[in-house]
């Protein structure tokens, strides 16, 4: 599987948090389009199909992320 650069990542997750903020100050917003772009780079980048599930697996990217962590693994 293709997967991004981590330098690419803290650009994507801060540029869909600015972006998810103005959204929500406006349920119309014209920022909806340009979201949804960058959930779409966002799941490309971290091959997964639904944008929580990227912004985890972004967050286990990203340098001086705990290789111990397993908030992602289901619990079951």
């Amino acid at each position: 599987m293709l997967m991004a650069h981590p330098a690419v990542l803290p650009g994507l997750v801060s540029r869909y948090w600015a972006l998810s903020v103005l959204d929500a100050a406006d349920g119309e917003s014209p920022v909806r389009r340009e979201i949804e772009d960058v959930e779409r780079a966002l799941c490309v980048s971290t091959g997964t199909t639904d944008v929580r599930a990227a912004l985890i697996a972004t967050r286990h990217r990203l340098p001086g992320t705990g290789t111990l962590d397993d908030s992602v693994l289901v619990s079951g």
